[in-house]
């Protein structure tokens, strides 16, 4: 992995522009309900590779959990972490699963034809008493990450081969941008703040701020009318959330998002369409709002629904269900999910 993160021919560049363009790269998950359909149209869409790494070896994830956390929120998320991986194939669930969706990220390659690895839970940090207080900017997420793994209390290792950090803040928790134009995002730190240069995501649970923002199926907006048809027959009803939560449900959606477009983009260098890396649209943005066969205008496509009538497209462990919308399918020239029709 250390090959893969030699960066030094576009850091310089970065730097330079980071006082500038921090706060435009890697707005990486905006909702929308008004989505174009790329499902299927190869023609709209030229994502290109741009030289730069993707995360191929073994990804370690390391999660900072900022501020006062529900722990049955904290055990949702971590199953639908843990569902990426498993000691056996058994242990992922049934068809389609969220490691048969991590393996449409997978086929994403770099220069040498290496792919994206497989990716697994393997460290938690509780950052309860908020370090850097109840407001953060993108940049002071960066040391939210030198507290965790510099802290004297049980501490999450620096891992600059192959590791990747993801910060979670809690209810209260204000961050730059969040529930204005962003429900998450992606980016690396700077030597100068840790010593190192490592990928890393944030996503903030809306569940308190701005559901109908950063929860949608699950929430909509206020003042915007009624949602639109959320089952193949029509109906104007909200989905149920899977797990019982919409913040939750929908935070979770966003975590996939995240994680697949810091896999294949850790560097902002390496998979996103267009030729500009300061606004890059990544493998997850060309397909918000997709989460099965058909979606498209608001509707969410072709999805199952549980004994309550919840929503759901992937099953995890511990018999968990979760909605996570589709990536971007390079082979396909599509957005792409296991639970597809066709």
């Amino acid at each position: 992995m250390d090959k893969k993160f030699q960066f030094f021919n576009y850091l310089h560049f970065f730097l330079l522009l980071s006082s500038s363009c921090f706060s435009l790269v890697a707005f990486s998950w905006i909702p929308s309900t008004e989505n174009k359909n790329y499902e299927g149209s190869s023609d709209l869409v030229n994502l290109e590779y741009h030289m730069g790494p993707v995360l191929s070896s073994p990804i370690k994830l390391y999660v900072i959990w900022y501020g006062h956390w529900n722990p049955s929120h904290q055990a949702t998320i971590r199953d639908f972490l843990n569902s990426f991986s498993s000691s056996s194939s058994s242990s992922y669930g049934p068809h389609p699963s969220v490691a048969d969706w991590w393996r449409t990220v997978r086929l994403y390659t770099d220069q040498t034809g290496q792919n994206i690895s497989t990716i697994s839970l393997s460290g938690e940090f509780f950052d309860f008493k908020y370090s850097q207080g109840k407001y953060l900017s993108r940049l002071s997420m960066q040391y939210v990450i030198k507290n965790a793994v510099r802290s004297y209390h049980e501490s999450i290792p620096l891992n600059y081969r192959n590791g990747v950090y993801l910060v979670l803040t809690s209810y209260d928790v204000q961050v730059q941008d969040f529930c204005r134009a962003v429900c998450g995002f992606h980016y690396f730190t700077f030597p100068s703040i840790l010593g190192v240069t490592v990928p890393y995501a944030w996503v903030g649970y809306s569940g308190k701020q701005c559901p109908g923002f950063c929860a949608y199926p699950f929430a909509w907006p206020k003042n915007s009318g009624k949602p639109p048809p959320n089952t193949r027959n029509g109906g104007n009803n909200l989905m149920g959330a899977p797990n019982g939560d919409p913040g939750v449900d929908g935070m979770i959606s966003v975590i996939a998002h995240e994680l697949a477009e810091v896999s294949s983009n850790p560097l902002v260098n390496a998979w996103y369409a267009g030729d500009n890396p300061i606004s890059p649209t990544e493998i997850a943005d060309l397909c918000l709002g997709v989460y099965g066969t058909g979606a498209g205008g608001g509707y969410v496509g072709q999805v199952y629904k549980d004994s309550w009538g919840n929503g759901f497209n992937l099953h995890g462990v511990k018999g968990r269900k979760f909605l996570v919308q589709w990536v971007w399918n390079p082979l396909r020239r599509r957005c792409f999910g296991p639970n597809a029709m066709d």
